[in-house]
């Protein structure tokens, strides 16, 4: 702007140059050019001391706002991805359970990696929240990752960031969950499912503190504990080259196990009780009573899906015994004809069939008589063996596809359609 269009090129004959210093600090420099010679020679100082520090002021508010703009994109990012609070508690008086709240007494006040075993449903992120509100951390944020969610190709993505034009989509500069679980918790459940091309740059982050965002070769520092969950035999993941060995040692510094609810004697009971207080609440009724009958099926169920199965059970049966005894009566009775559970011959039952479970060693699941065309006996063939395969992991759907070798998102559309 100050050369025209036909001095092509021209001598500067005036300039000057000050120092701008933000915080006491040298930031900057601001010059100043001029084509007449002298230009700056009759300068006020005081003026120019002014606009000196006009600018700075300028220059520090800048850097004030795009300090909150990254704090607020920051805390909006945090708020996505926290492993929502919950005002569950671990509740049991059994010796198993005692000795598992000793347990995270004394790994919660490190910082040492977590790894959470238990079978489903047993409850392994009310045991991943305990960790992380009884540590230094609790006032940082706890940050949830489903691996067994994570496609493949924008697992690392998700994990680590990416910086804008890094792939085809990454229309902007993301930080992943390690940076966002910065000075806090990162939960990674279900570890056992991360696919093995990602698991050497999950083990560098463990093992070095740093990060880089996919498409930038610069290293982010991260301070973050680790508390990772499975449901599978990761030593024998290892042993089947499914998992690196080395990632597993550097997650299981300090194993937690979660026994499961048939282990656990009459804290099915306490357990009861406190859920139904929750669908007394959840239902608007003023009392929901559970009898000496249910208390015995109750105990004597092998509980295959655990608390969740507990949980899911009784609030199926309080809507039954809801809808039969009216909503406004003071105290709903929930027996034994509620529960979706029936002893014989002291095995456990649900729906008044025998649970896979327990029947798969003492009968083929595969023997069936065809009906209908030949879709109808495909569809029966494929739902007896599927329902084989999700037992065999307990229920976990990402395992059963990789062991039938089956696309993931394929599996889950071939599971609705069966209807299982």
């Amino acid at each position: 702007g100050l050369i025209g269009e036909n001095n092509q090129h021209p001598d500067v004959h005036d300039c000057m140059g000050i120092p701008l210093l933000i915080n006491e600090k040298p930031w900057g420099l601001l010059t100043l050019d001029a084509l007449e010679p002298g230009t700056f020679d009759q300068i006020d100082k005081d003026q120019l001391r002014t606009f000196t520090k006009l600018t700075e002021a300028a220059v520090k508010a800048a850097v004030r706002i795009d300090s909150l703009e990254a704090s607020a994109a920051h805390h909006r990012l945090v708020s996505q991805t926290l492993l929502k609070s919950s005002d569950s508690e671990m509740i049991g008086q059994s010796d198993v359970m005692m000795n598992l709240k000793d347990e995270l007494d004394i790994v919660a006040q490190s910082d040492l990696s977590v790894l959470v075993l238990g079978e489903t449903g047993v409850g392994k992120e009310l045991v991943a929240r305990q960790v992380h509100n009884m540590s230094p951390r609790s006032k940082g944020p706890l940050v949830y990752v489903n691996c067994a969610a994570l496609p493949e190709n924008i697992a690392e993505s998700e994990l680590f960031g990416h910086v804008k034009g890094a792939f085809s989509g990454a229309v902007s500069d993301r930080a992943g969950k390690f940076e966002i679980a910065h000075e806090g918790t990162l939960f990674l459940d279900e570890i056992g499912e991360l696919p093995l091309s990602i698991q050497p740059k999950l083990l560098r982050a463990l093992q070095s503190g740093e990060i880089q965002r996919v498409g930038s070769d610069k290293n982010i520092q991260v301070d973050v504990r680790i508390v990772a969950a499975t449901n599978r035999d990761l030593q024998n993941e290892v042993a089947e080259h499914r998992f690196r060995a080395d990632l597993y040692h550097r997650l299981s510094v300090y194993p937690v196990h979660i026994p499961p609810l048939r282990e656990r004697g009459k804290d099915i009971l306490l357990l009861a009780g406190y859920l139904l207080e929750i669908n007394q609440k959840r239902l608007g009724v003023e009392g929901l009573r559970i009898t000496s009958d249910a208390k015995h099926l109750l105990t004597q169920y092998d509980w295959p899906g655990n608390v969740r199965e507990l949980e899911h059970m009784l609030s199926r049966s309080a809507l039954k015994a809801i809808a039969d005894q009216g909503r406004h009566n003071r105290s709903i009775v929930i027996d034994a004809s509620y529960l979706d559970i029936h002893l014989q011959n002291g095995q456990p039952k649900t729906n008044g069939k025998e649970h896979p479970l327990v029947n798969e060693a003492n009968s083929n699941l595969f023997s069936f008589t065809p009906k209908g065309n030949l879709k109808d006996a495909v569809d029966d063939f494929q739902r007896n063996y599927i329902i084989h395969i999700l037992d065999q992991h307990q229920g976990n759907q990402a395992a059963a596809a990789r062991d039938l070798g089956v696309n993931r998102s394929n599996f889950y559309r071939l599971i609705k359609r069966l209807e299982l």
